[in-house]
């Protein structure tokens, strides 16, 4: 009966003229924390005050509202409006910073795509060049800080996938990708653990290679090993890789004399095959070129 009332009042104060009435119903409901019922008043209100005075607050506690019911889509639009549409308000520094906020709030986990969490570094900088002495400018640098621990850890896993992945074409994009990662965030807290990985995943592509190619590539992984020992000669994952950059030392000296044997024997079948030289180099690198591993 209580709950019939309630809201039979609430429709009349929706079908009132009365818009002054209206207006501060509306803002009691936003005190008492009924953002529904306010925002419905405040939305109607909209076009009976657009030009009057009332508007700037009302303008304001229609954003405010929206981020209230954590529909931060149309919060940072009407806070942003409110700072375009009044840029002389005491209140227009504060609404063009909860405007990028709310570009931060709809930053999702790092797991899921991140448009918005690169919108929202966008936005806070923004908010930094026009206000970088403002009250808030240290926060908004702060946030911005998170959102890019936040791309940093999507590209780690996104790279480290590729290396879990296992295939011998994945060994190869996730150097790539650590490489990539590491241009791109070069203070990265997982720099240490991304050199290691790339030793290891240059290893392990050249281990499934065709034999032709393996020296070649074992060598870059220990030009890898090299750069890693340099930077982290204390590393955790050192003793790791020493036994990889001596595995890879084995395998090319394997690999020499394995090549050196096939090299042999197919210089053997030429000459019983009367096949030219120059015939047989033609057709040696047209199989290195038609082969990716």
């Amino acid at each position: 009966m209580f709950a019939t009332s309630c809201k039979s009042r609430f429709e009349k104060l929706r079908a009132s003229n009365n818009i002054a009435m209206k207006y501060q119903e509306a803002v009691k409901y936003y005190e008492k924390k009924k953002y529904a019922k306010a925002l419905v008043l405040f939305d109607e209100l909209m076009s009976k005050y657009r030009g009057q005075s009332e508007a700037e607050d009302l303008y304001y506690y229609t954003a405010y509202t929206s981020y209230r019911l954590s529909d931060y889509t149309s919060a940072r639009f009407n806070f942003k409006n409110f700072a375009t549409t009044y840029p002389n308000s005491p209140r227009a520094e504060e609404c063009r910073f909860m405007s990028a906020y709310c570009f931060y709030q709809d930053s999702p986990r790092f797991s899921l795509d991140q448009e918005n969490t690169r919108k929202a570094i966008d936005e806070l900088q923004l908010f930094i060049n026009l206000y970088p002495d403002g009250e808030k400018a240290k926060e908004a640098g702060d946030l911005i800080q998170k959102l890019r621990d936040k791309l940093e850890q999507k590209a780690y896993a996104n790279a480290r996938l590729y290396f879990d992945m296992g295939q011998p074409d994945d060994y190869r994009a996730a150097v790539i990708a650590f490489e990539s990662m590491l241009r791109e965030y070069p203070d990265t807290r997982y720099a240490e653990e991304i050199e290691f990985l790339i030793v290891k995943a240059q290893y392990l592509f050249a281990q499934n290679s065709m034999p032709y190619r393996q020296e070649a590539r074992y060598n870059e992984a220990i030009d890898y090993y090299q750069s890693f020992v340099d930077h982290y000669p204390q590393s955790k994952f050192k003793s790791d890789a020493d036994h990889l950059r001596s595995s890879a030392e084995k395998e090319i000296a394997f690999v020499v004399k394995r090549m050196d044997a096939i090299n042999k024997m197919r210089e053997e079948q030429q000459r019983e095959l009367g096949i030219s030289k120059e015939e047989a180099e033609a057709k040696e690198v047209n199989e290195v070129n038609s082969s990716s591993k």
